[in-house]
C-alpha cells in the first residue's frame, strides 16, 4: 500500500499556551484537502443496494438488493450503519443533515477541492432512500434489518444470509424523533441541490414537510422500538423538531417553520435541577440542541441562542464557571469514551461555523478557531498517530468493521490484517488518558460509524478553506486483488490400486465478496499404466461419499497422452465467504483401477503432485483447478491448455473489420466491468476455454494495439472509464 505523507505546510512551533485549555501545541499544518477527500470515500464503503458502475474501490459490491421486499417496497439503497449491515435511519439521517450543512458552509471549499461531486453523490444515497421509505405522508420505514441477527454474524455485506425485516412507524405507533431528523436531512438537501436539480430538490422539500408535519402532529416515539438499545433516543423528540423546523425556515423561508422552532422551547432540556438550558454534552444523532442553537442564533440574532451556544462552546473550550469538560493530558476535549474523537470533532465543527458568523465577539471567535484546529489536528496525527484511517504515515490498521476486515470464516480474530483499507474512516479514539488500543475487538477506540464522519467532514472543509492542501489527483481505493480461491487435497488412504482423496474448494473472494452456486474442479491423472495393462478408462471406478456433490467418472482431457480427469461438481450448493461452514466444501472420493496391483500408479498424476506427504492433513495445491460457472479460477491445467473440445474445431471464422475499442464483453458499453475482466486476464484469473472468444477479448481490449495484453492497456482502460484524457481510440469504433 503506498502511504502518503502528510504535506507540512507551516513547521514553526508554538510556545505559547492556547488559552481554551491550556496546554502546549504545535502549529503544524496538515494536507486538509487529502483528509477532506478520504473522509468523503468513507461513505462509498458503506453504500447498501446496487452500486454505480463508476464506483471508485474494487472491494465492495451489491447488497441488500432484496431489502423491503417483505414489506413490497423497494427499499434498497442508504448506508450500512458502522461496521455493521443494519440501516439505522436515525443516525443516517442525522449524518445526511451534517454534510449537508458543510455543503451549505463550505461549498467553494468543495468546489475548490474537486470534492463536491462525491460529496453531493454521498447525500443524494441517502435522501433516494428516505424518499423510498415515505411512501405516503403519514407512514415512514425507519429501519431495515434485525440488529440482534445481523451483530451475531461478522461477514460481508454482499453475501449476507439473514433475512433484513423493514420496520415503520405510523400514526398509531409514531416516531417523531426519527422523522424529525429525516426531514432536517431532506430540507437540508433540498437547499444544496436546488441550483442544480431545482426538480429534485423540489421532492425532498415535499417529503420533508410531509415528514415534519407527520412528526409534529403525533409527538410520540411509541412506535420507535427495533432500535432501542442501539440508537434508543434519550434526548426525545423535541430538539429534533426544532432542529428539522429551523432547517425547513432555511430551505422556505417560512415564517411558520421560524415560529415553530422557537415554540418548543419550553420543552427544552434543561441542566439537572436547574432552569438552564442544557450546555453539557455535544451534537450528536440524538441531540441536536446544539446545532439547533446556532442556526437559529444565525436567522435570528437574538441574544437568547447565542447566549445558550456559546455556553455550550464554552463549557468545551474556556469553561463555565468552574466548569469544563474533560481534557486528555495532550490536550483533546474529551466527553465520554465511545467516540471520543466524534464528540470532538463534531464540537469543533460548530465552534468553526459559529467563528465564522459576525455575529461572534472576536475574543470567542478566536478561542473557538483555535480549538477547532487543535481537535483537527489531533485527530490527523499531531500528537504521533493518526486517527484517520488511511490517512498520514501511522493511521489505524484494524478498524472495527466488517466488510473492510473480509473474514471468510466470519471471525473477529481472522484474517489477523484486514483485507482492505477503509479509507477516511474516523475511528472512535482515544481514552481519557490519550492512549489508544488499534485492534478490532476494541470497541470504543476502533469503532467506525457514519456518525462519526458526520462532523469530521464538515471540519475538514473549514481547515481546507483556511489552510488549504492538496487532494490526491484522481483517487480512489481500487486494490491489487489477493487470493480469492484456494483447493486443499489429502489422502484420506491409497494402496497398490486405488486412492481415497478429499478434496476441498474454497471460496475466499473479497473484491468484492461473491456467493457462488457453481463451483467445480478437475482431478487430473494419467492412466497410462492402466492402458500399458490392457484396462478401458471405463474399467477405472470413481465413488463418491460427499451428499449432493456430483463427482463424474473419468472424462479425457488429452487422450493421446492418456490424461483423464475426474470433474468435481458443487453445482446447487451455495458456497459464500461467510462462516467456517461456508466458505469450503470437503469432497471425499476414491479412484480405483481393478485387477490388483501394477494396474494403477499415482506418482505420475498430474494432480498429485506434492500429495506425496500431504497425508491427512492436507495441502493446498494449484494442481487441482477450481472453476466458477465454467470459467477456471485458480490452479493450472495440464500443460496450461484449455479444455479440448469433443467436436472437429470449425474453421475460425473472420473477425469483424470494426471492433468499439475497449468494449472487451462486447455490450457496447465501456465501464468497470470491462476493466474489471483486462485486470483478471491480465491476473490469469479469467481465461477462456474457447480460443475464438479469447481472440475477440484479446483484440478488444489491446488498447495500444501491440500484441500483448499488460498493464499499459488497463492503465488505458481504466483512465477512460475515469473520464480522463487517452491517448488512443478508446470507445471508438477501429479497424483491427
Amino acid at each position: 500500500m503506498k502511504k502518503i505523507a502528510a504535506v507540512v505546510l507551516i513547521a514553526s512551533i508554538l510556545s505559547t499556551l492556547l488559552i481554551f485549555h491550556g496546554g502546549v501545541s504545535a502549529a503544524k499544518d496538515f494536507n486538509y484537502g487529502e483528509a477532506l477527500q478520504k473522509s468523503i470515500i468513507f461513505y462509498e464503503f458503506q453504500r447498501s443496494g446496487k452500486l454505480p458502475e463508476d464506483k471508485r474501490d474494487n472491494w465492495r459490491g451489491d447488497s441488500g438488493l432484496q431489502d423491503g421486499a417483505d414489506v413490497g417496497l423497494d427499499l434498497t439503497g442508504g448506508w450500512h450503519d458502522a461496521g455493521d449491515h443494519v440501516k439505522f435511519n436515525l443516525p443516517m439521517a442525522y449524518t445526511t443533515t451534517m454534510l449537508a450543512w458543510s455543503v451549505y458552509e463550505s461549498k467553494d471549499a468543495y468546489v475548490n477541492s474537486g470534492q463536491l461531486p462525491y460529496i453531493l453523490d454521498a447525500i443524494k444515497w441517502t435522501t433516494d432512500y428516505y424518499i423510498k421509505c415515505h411512501p405516503s405522508p403519514n407512514v415512514y420505514y425507519y429501519q431495515v434489518g434485525d440488529p440482534q441477527k445481523d451483530h451475531a454474524w461478522w461477514g460481508s455485506p454482499e453475501v449476507m444470509q439473514m433475512e433484513r425485516p423493514a420496520y415503520k412507524v405510523d400514526t398509531s405507533n409514531p416516531g417523531s424523533t426519527v422523522v424529525a431528523e429525516t426531514a432536517a436531512a431532506l430540507a437540508s438537501a433540498s437547499i444544496i441541490f436546488k441550483d442544480t436539480d431545482p426538480a429534485y430538490a423540489a421532492t425532498c422539500l415535499s417529503h420533508a414537510k410531509d415528514l415534519f408535519t407527520f412528526a409534529d402532529t403525533t409527538r410520540s416515539d411509541a412506535g420507535y422500538k427495533a432500535a432501542e438499545g442501539f440508537y434508543s433516543s434519550h434526548s426525545g423528540f423535541y430538539d429534533e423538531l426544532t432542529w428539522a423546523a429551523a432547517w425547513l425556515y432555511l430551505a422556505t423561508e417560512d415564517q411558520y417553520y421560524l415560529d415553530k422552532a422557537e415554540s418548543y422551547e419550553p420543552h427544552w432540556e434543561r441542566e439537572l435541577g436547574s432552569d438552564t438550558i442544557k450546555y453539557r454534552w455535544a451534537h450528536c444523532w440524538d441531540n441536536k440542541l446544539f446545532g439547533s442553537f446556532l442556526l437559529l442564533a444565525r436567522i435570528t440574532n437574538d441574544s437568547f441562542y447565542k447566549e445558550n451556544i456559546e455556553r455550550h462552546l464554552d463549557w468545551w473550550t474556556v469553561g463555565v464557571g468552574s466548569e469544563r469538560i474533560t481534557y486528555t493530558p495532550k490536550g483533546l476535549a474529551w466527553l465520554d469514551g465511545w467516540g471520543s474523537l466524534r464528540y470532538a470533532t463534531t464540537t469543533a465543527f460548530l465552534a468553526e461555523v459559529y467563528a465564522d458568523w459576525s455575529g461572534c465577539s472576536s475574543s470567542k471567535a478566536k478561542t473557538y478557531h483555535d480549538f477547532a484546529k487543535f481537535t483537527a489536528d489531533y485527530a490527523l496525527g499531531s500528537t504521533g498517530r493518526s486517527f484517520l484511517v488511511g490517512f498520514g504515515d501511522k493511521y489505524p490498521q484494524r478498524p472495527h468493521h466488517r466488510a473492510a476486515h473480509g473474514s471468510y470464516i466470519a471471525d473477529m480474530d481472522y484474517p489477523e490484517q484486514h483485507r482492505h483499507i477503509l479509507y477516511g474512516a474516523l475511528v472512535g479514539g482515544p481514552r481519557s488518558d490519550d492512549s489508544y488500543v488499534d485492534h478490532i475487538i476494541d470497541f470504543q477506540s476502533n469503532e467506525v460509524a457514519n456518525d462519526y464522519n458526520a462532523g469530521v467532514v464538515g471540519l475538514l472543509a473549514k481547515m481546507y478553506e483556511k489552510y488549504g492542501g492538496n487532494p490526491i489527483p484522481n483517487f480512489n481505493a481500487i486494490e491489487e486483488v489477493g487470493q480469492e480461491y484456494e483447493v486443499e487435497a489429502a489422502i484420506v488412504a491409497s494402496g497398490i490400486s486405488f486412492i481415497n482423496l478429499r478434496v476441498t474448494l474454497m471460496n475466499k473472494t473479497a473484491w468484492p465478496p461473491r456467493a457462488s452456486d457453481k463451483l467445480s474442479a478437475k482431478y487430473f491423472v494419467d492412466i497410462s499404466e492402466s492402458i500399458s495393462a490392457g484396462l478401458a478408462p471405463d474399467d477405472i471406478r470413481v465413488s463418491a461419499s460427499t451428499p449432493g456433490v456430483k463427482v463424474s467418472g473419468l472424462k479425457p482431457w488429452d487422450k493421446d497422452k492418456n490424461i483423464y480427469y475426474v470433474e468435481i461438481d458443487l453445482t446447487g450448493i451455495n458456497v459464500f465467504p461467510g462462516g467456517i461452514n461456508d466458505y469450503k466444501r470437503d469432497v471425499y472420493f476414491i479412484i480405483e483401477a481393478p485387477y490388483g496391483e501394477g494396474n494403477w500408479d499415482n506418482s505420475n498424476d498430474f494432480s498429485y503432485k506434492g500429495l506425496e506427504k500431504a497425508g491427512m492433513n492436507g495441502i493446498s495445491t494449484e494442481y487441482v483447478p477450481m472453476y466458477d460457472g465454467g470459467v477456471r479460477v485458480y490452479g493450472i491445467e495440464p500443460g496450461g491448455s484449455t479444455i479440448p473440445t469433443p467436436t472437429p474445431t470449425p474453421t475460425p471464422t473472420k473477425k469483424p473489420d470494426l471492433i468499439k475499442l475497449g468494449d472487451v464483453n462486447f455490450d457496447g458499453i465501456i465501464n468497470s466491468v470491462d476493466t474489471s475482466m483486462l485486470g483478471r486476464y491480465i491476473l490469469e484469473i479469467l481465461t477462456f476455454q474457447d480460443p475464438e472468444a479469447e481472440e475477440s477479448f484479446i483484440t478488444a481490449a489491446d488498447i495500444n494495439d501491440d500484441g500483448i495484453l499488460n498493464t499499459v492497456d488497463y492503465s488505458a482502460l481504466k483512465r477512460y472509464v475515469l473520464e480522463i484524457p487517452v491517448d488512443f481510440p478508446v470507445g471508438e469504433m477501429v479497424e483491427r
